[in-house]
């Protein structure tokens, strides 16, 4: 995570007095930031299929985030960051809780059961579209541009080329129903950043994080014990693997970068990486995992970059405010 938000919240203990607001990241620390997540969750799509060989979903979702939260709430002990101090922080973290670690990753889990890695991150790119539509009314500063809206729109037009592919056929009637199912995944990941974005700019990014993904592993453990008490697990090198890249990089590493950038840019711009996602995901499920790759598939990635390139045209990241 940014050296910079840990030895604020180090300083922050020591000063009795209110400090100055830290000057705002240069476009380029925010550029990489931003890279880095493209990289780190284009690749978990796969990491999680690979996961789901030996551990079932919601057992994987709740192993994932007890050790993610576990590291950062160690981080969060040395770098003395306070932790629920106001009522408003701690309804962020049940917000967080339900949408963004319990159900969105409780339905990806669950779906890529049937779906392969590469579609899955393509239905997800859809994210965007979602948080434009609802920062558009709830963020001040956040309503749609007409070049704004019209690169969303060509990036959401490629999701529905890939989309169009005949999903019976490329994995049976299971696979189609979960597709259709996947799509909640992201409606409510936007709704929890918009919530954060509008009511966590005060929070520290690690409070938004590791208090919520130990709830969230408390809840998904008790519904794995509920729902997957017969189903065998087995912790082989592939699986444990799969599941400590998921947690480390995966959650604890991206999701602080994450609230990190969303202090920073607007709601709108930072969930654009979500459309870049999926070209990611595509190339490391048909290399790795053999996953199917159609001509269909080609052309709505081509058009999922070009909206990008559209909608982030000159600026990828606006500064705060904007």
């Amino acid at each position: 995570m940014p050296l910079g938000f840990v030895l604020h919240a180090r300083n922050r203990a020591h000063r009795p007095l209110p400090e100055a607001p830290l000057p705002r990241p240069d476009r380029f620390l925010m550029m990489t930031v931003a890279l880095v997540l493209i990289l780190i969750w284009g690749t978990t799509w796969a990491a999680i299929r690979i996961g789901l060989e030996g551990i079932p979903p919601f057992t994987g979702v709740a192993l994932r985030f007890a050790i993610a939260s576990a590291v950062l709430l160690v981080v969060a002990f040395l770098a003395r960051v306070p932790l629920g101090r106001s009522r408003l922080e701690r309804r962020l973290w049940l917000v967080n809780t339900a949408f963004t670690f319990c159900a969105s990753y409780g339905i990806v889990y669950w779906c890529e059961q049937y779906v392969p890695s590469g579609i899955t991150a393509v239905l997800f790119a859809t994210f965007p579209l979602f948080v434009a539509l609802l920062a558009h009314f709830t963020l001040p500063g956040e309503r749609l541009t007409l070049r704004g809206g019209g690169g969303i729109l060509l990036g959401f037009a490629g999701v529905g080329v890939i989309y169009s592919e005949d999903f019976a056929s490329m994995g049976g009637a299971k696979m189609a129903v979960a597709s259709a199912v996947m799509l909640a995944s992201p409606v409510v990941s936007a709704l929890a950043t918009v919530a954060v974005k509008r009511w966590g700019k005060e929070v520290h990014p690690l409070s938004i994080s590791a208090v919520p993904m130990g709830l969230a592993a408390i809840i998904m453990a008790a519904v794995a014990l509920a729902t997957e008490r017969d189903l065998p697990i087995s912790f082989n090198a592939t699986s444990l693997g799969a599941l400590l890249y998921l947690a480390l990089l995966g959650s604890a590493v991206s999701f602080s970068l994450w609230y990190w950038l969303l202090s920073h840019a607007s709601a709108t711009r930072v969930s654009l990486i979500s459309y870049l996602n999926p070209v990611v995901a595509v190339g490391v499920g048909v290399l790795l995992l053999h996953e199917p790759f159609t001509l269909r598939i080609l052309a709505g990635s081509a058009l999922v970059v070009s909206g990008v390139a559209l909608a982030v045209h000159r600026r990828a990241i606006p500064p705060p405010g904007e």
